[in-house]
């Protein structure tokens, strides 16, 4: 384990240091590069903060709509393993028109809404306010 400061502190610190002091003593072009570097970095913070749970939650999602048939992962990187095959799967059943109609396209769109949502937690959380 590292000391501190934390990564979540440094990543912090300098999309402050962009927003509080690059930003306020610029115009134009370095000005917006300096709201977009800020902009990535605070979504690079969101995502370390709740990358396993979003993980875990897409799995669990998956695995239901496969009915279970997914084998549970024992580390993370098992885990984006599982995830790279399970969506390889989702979308050749939607290409081949599995979600076409009936449970498993309900079953698909809530799938797709909820990674939707978490995608948008991530990249900006804004969007999903007065949900």
């Amino acid at each position: 384990m590292q000391d501190r400061p934390t990564m979540d502190e440094l990543l912090e610190a300098v999309a402050n240091f962009l927003t509080d002091d690059v930003m306020k003593a610029t115009t134009g072009r370095v000005n917006f590069h300096a709201r977009v570097a800020a902009n990535g970095l605070q979504m690079v913070r969101r995502e370390l903060a709740d990358e396993e749970a979003r993980l875990w939650r897409e799995f669990e999602s998956l695995a239901v709509l496969f009915d279970d048939s997914m084998e549970r992962p024992e580390s993370l990187a098992e885990l984006r393993v599982e995830l790279g095959d399970g969506n390889a799967e989702l979308v050749r059943r939607i290409s081949e028109g599995d979600a076409d109609e009936g449970e498993f396209r309900a079953a698909t769109l809530a799938h797709l809404r909820e990674m939707t949502r978490d995608k948008l937690l991530v990249t900006n959380p804004d969007w999903l306010k007065g949900e």
